[in-house]
């Protein structure tokens, strides 16, 4: 694909949000948890701070704001029509209290093209960094990847669930959970994320050829994060990086794991036959 995005390296786009009382409750209830003991939030909270703000009218077919190749263009108009979410490496730099007042700066920090197996591949890299209160919070880069259309005959993703068995028995700790709509639509109405994957069963299927609705890469990152907790402690990491390996279908069954590994920490998600669907490191602080 031998199009020019340089223009777009180095824009920034600043957004300003408050974690209030009421965002805070409705957190912690789409993950059926108490309050926290004192102010600050559990670790994976910014996920759902200085969401998009895009108006209706101006989302794409997919339920993401559209590009263009305008200087209000954040993000560069590539013309693939399927977006994910691959990767995110994050740092954990304070805790972000209730209450506080949240600044992020955004910046488009590479565009790359590929070709692969998966035919042409554009992948986007943003940083994102999160104060609270004028103190630094959360820095992460994420990593998007626009594809290619999927053919109409394309075999569904990801293939139904084997006859395999998950093992947790190479892992410290181990919890099972059942993604279901519910909790994907809670997690969307967090976020303001209208990719209709989450939500919109027909489209999942006929338009991106996913066997159901798939479950958000930074959901999955976030029950890890509060897997994390359940070891550790609340906010005690020092950064954390997932990447997504597989689509998870919601109403299956999914198995988050972690365990130290020297100074480290590897943590992943599996489904039932096995298949791994995220992958992801920690540190503590």
């Amino acid at each position: 694909m031998a199009q020019d995005w340089s223009d777009w390296i180095g824009r920034e786009q600043r957004s300003a949000d408050r974690l209030d009382p009421a965002l805070a409750a409705r957190w912690c209830a789409t993950f059926d948890r108490d309050a926290p003991a004192g102010e600050a939030m559990p670790q994976g909270i910014h996920l759902c701070l200085c969401t998009p703000e895009a108006r209706t009218g101006q989302l794409g077919e997919d339920g993401h704001p559209s590009r263009d190749d305008s200087p209000a263009s954040f993000l560069p108009p590539v013309p693939l029509p399927r977006r994910m979410w691959a990767s995110s490496a994050m740092q954990f730099l304070a805790p972000i209290a209730i209450g506080a007042e949240i600044e992020r700066v955004s910046r488009v920090a590479s565009v790359e093209a590929k070709s692969g197996s998966r035919g042409d591949m554009v992948f986007v890299e943003v940083d994102h960094k999160t104060s609270a209160d004028g103190t630094p919070a959360v820095s992460e880069r994420q990593t998007l990847v626009y594809l290619e259309a999927m053919g109409a005959d394309a075999p569904l993703s990801p293939p139904d669930l084997g006859e395999g068995r998950f093992d947790p028995g190479d892992w410290d700790t181990h919890r099972e959970i059942r993604p279901d709509e519910r909790l994907l639509f809670r997690y969307s109405a967090l976020t303001f994320n209208t990719h209709r994957i989450h939500y919109d069963a027909p489209y999942a299927r006929d338009a991106e050829r996913y066997r159901g609705l798939v479950v958000h890469g930074p959901l999955t990152a976030s029950l890890l994060l509060q897997l994390a907790a359940e070891r550790f402690g609340e906010n005690r990491l020092a950064s954390f990086a997932f990447r997504g390996v597989s689509p998870a279908v919601a109403g299956e069954p999914l198995h988050l794991v972690l365990r130290s590994e020297g100074e480290g920490i590897e943590i992943g998600a599996f489904v039932s036959d096995g298949r791994q669907v995220t992958k992801a490191s920690a540190s503590l602080a």
